[in-house]
């Protein structure tokens, strides 16, 4: 048995049925300026209910009011209804009116427009009149490369390029990813989603269909596109207005081919009652199985939505701004960045993906434009807190993001819930500042919950603390003397730095950062330094670590052993004076002693008398005790030396 399929978004989309049921619920008495729909049809109907169709403002009778059709006009046909006092009612579709506030908001900065259409179509023409001389219309990608080329290549103009919201979705893509290769161009995807979504489905049942039939006025231009789109996958592919002109163009045994697949869509201007009458006929004429609930489908497409609902949606585009998602209905669903995240370093790419399905609250109706306002964030939050609640009772640990220094402490964002943290358990350390901890990503536990006020407070240093607790029992489990670490510095102090072992703090006494004399730590270390250093003393009773920095490698007396002996002349600076002496600095770290008796040849009653603190003497090395660190010089001993070379 044959089957019939039928495209879900086939007939009449938001904005055209929005204008028709203008038209049709008018009291008193009105005329359309121009067809109010290309469809022959819907045209009669009203034009025996008294509803003329005018061509310009000015054809308006004294009276009546004039209805602007879903294609919507130019700027000048408002000004010129204005000035001919006559009352109307604006039935432009929300999306042609989104295209027209674009164009007319990116010539006011001085952007050239380009509108990718029919430039004869009257919602091109009226898209048009909304930006002045500035705009251009292109057919399509080969033209609209002309254009780039020409001025955009060398000229670097800026540029805004869009879509008539009709458009071939397939070709579109094409456009856009031509134009944005191009410096200078800004581009809005304003192709309708109820024609985007027409033409996708239309798409895929002409490719599972032996014959598709496309229902809708031979003027329209989105009843032309489908009719393209499926005669590329149907070879039998048939476009009519109504079952009448539909009968005298298929041929008749075309439906008697066994179990054939027969896919019917129709074009956004094709009303419900058309395409019910199309099914109908010929589901009887043919016993055909109907694999479709005409009135079912029809019904669940206009569902009510209202304010506070939740509903489900997938996500058919995304851009800087805000997500568009996909209701099951013919309204438009918007999801703005503010109602995403309240993370600002997040984009809404980065929270929603195309194609995937997400619940959401409904925040605002508008049924005047066909739009639903969403928001992710709430739902987000009314989960997440619900998880926190939960973290409360078992002390779970969670993650989230630090948005903000605010009085008192941070925010942290846990699933769209914002959670404080005071001042005194945002850090491991009271002195710690709170400004580096913004943007980062911390684990907290939650401390306080109010589920009246939906309000919750956290704390991260019981987290730190609980994990610094952890790295000490594991720690002081295999710590040993003579055990390496590396470590950063976390603070100074007179007597010496601490330095954080992963989790556990020891010191590194001041004596045992250099080798030379220090008056305080911060001479050879900085807070934020990475060392390297060792265990020498434990002490778990006191929970204490005394650490080792100096390397035996290092130590100068070594040194001074390899490098020099007794009776060896060396030269150095004097560094220090005393009443029995003064003392050399031979190397880094080593000192000798020039006692006063060895200063001259002669007797010295003072050292001053000799040497001052900075002079460059030469002396020799009479003694030298590595053990006790001590060196004996003379200078004298080198003038004696000098007085027999002479004799």
């Amino acid at each position: 048995m044959m089957k019939i399929r039928i495209a879900k978004s086939a007939g009449f989309c938001f904005g055209v049925e929005r204008a028709v049921e203008l038209a049709e619920g008018f009291e008193g008495r009105c005329c359309t300026l121009g067809e109010i729909i290309h469809n022959r049809s819907v045209t009669d109907k009203l034009a025996a209910s008294g509803v003329r169709i005018i061509n310009s403002p000015e054809q308006a009778e004294g009276g009546e009011t004039v209805i602007i059709r879903s294609h919507g006009v130019g700027r000048d046909v408002y000004d010129r209804l204005d000035s001919c006092g006559v009352p109307y009612l604006d039935g432009t579709c929300p999306f042609v009116k989104r295209i027209q506030r674009i164009v007319s908001e990116c010539t006011e900065k001085g952007m050239d427009v380009v509108i990718v259409g029919d430039s004869e179509h009257p919602e091109v023409i009226g898209i048009a009149g909304h930006g002045g001389e500035n705009v251009s219309v292109v057919p399509d990608i080969a033209a609209l490369e002309m254009y780039l080329k020409k001025n955009c290549e060398k000229l670097q103009k800026s540029v805004a390029i869009m879509p008539q919201t009709t458009y071939n979705i397939s070709n579109w893509q094409k456009c856009r990813e031509l134009a944005c290769r191009f410096p200078g161009t800004v581009v809005y995807d304003t192709v309708c989603r109820a024609t985007s979504d027409r033409q996708s489905e239309a798409a895929q049942l002409a490719a599972d269909s032996d014959v598709m039939i496309v229902l809708g006025g031979h003027n329209s231009s989105n009843t032309r596109k489908l009719y393209e789109i499926c005669r590329e996958r149907c070879a039998h592919t048939y476009c009519a207005e109504d079952m009448n002109e539909l009968e005298m163009m298929i041929p008749q045994g075309i439906f008697h081919k066994g179990d054939a697949v027969i896919g019917i869509t129709a074009g956004a201007s094709t009303p419900a009652y058309i395409i019910k009458e199309v099914v109908t006929h010929m589901s009887e004429k043919f016993n055909m199985d109907e694999d479709f609930n005409f009135e079912e489908e029809l019904e669940a497409s206009f569902k009510r939505i209202y304010t506070g609902n939740r509903v489900k949606g997938t996500v058919i585009a995304v851009n800087n701004t805000e997500a568009t998602v996909d209701l099951g209905t013919k309204q438009s669903g918007y999801v703005a960045l503010s109602e995403l995240t309240d993370n600002p370093a997040l984009k809404p790419e980065d929270v929603v993906k195309v194609g995937e399905e997400y619940d959401f609250i409904v925040t605002k109706v508008n049924d005047a434009e066909g739009t639903v306002q969403l928001s992710k964030k709430k739902i987000d939050a009314m989960k997440g807190f619900d998880d926190i609640i939960k973290a409360k009772e078992s002390g779970e640990i969670l993650e989230g993001t630090v948005t903000a220094v605010v009085k008192g402490g941070v925010t942290i964002l846990y699933n769209g819930v914002r959670v404080f943290i005071p001042k005194s358990q945002a850090t491991a350390r009271k002195d710690d500042k709170l400004e580096p901890l913004v943007k980062t990503v911390q684990k907290f536990k939650v401390i306080e919950v109010n589920e009246q006020r939906n309000r919750a407070v956290g704390s991260i240093r019981q987290v730190l603390s609980a994990e610094r607790d952890a790295a000490k029992a594991k720690f002081w489990e295999s710590a040993k003397v003579g055990d390496v670490f590396k470590g950063e510095v976390k603070s100074l102090t007179s007597y010496g730095a601490f330095v954080d072992l992963g989790g556990i703090d020891g010191m590194v006494h001041i004596s045992e950062l250099s080798w030379d004399r220090i008056r305080h730590p911060s001479e050879v270390v900085n807070v934020g330094d990475m060392l390297e250093v060792y265990i020498k003393e434990l002490d778990p009773e006191k929970d204490r670590i005394s650490l080792g920095y100096k390397k035996t490698e290092d130590d100068p007396w070594v040194k001074f052993e390899n490098e020099y002996s007794v009776g060896d002349t060396v030269t150095g600076k004097v560094v220090s004076i005393t009443p029995f002496g003064a003392f050399v600095r031979i190397m880094p770290g080593i000192d000798g002693l020039v006692h006063i008796s060895q200063l001259a040849d002669r007797k010295v009653s003072d050292v001053k008398e000799v040497v001052s603190v900075g002079d460059e003497v030469t002396a020799k090395i009479t003694d030298a005790d590595i053990e006790k660190k001590r060196i004996s010089l003379s200078i004298r001993a080198l003038s004696e030396a000098e007085g027999e070379d002479e004799e």
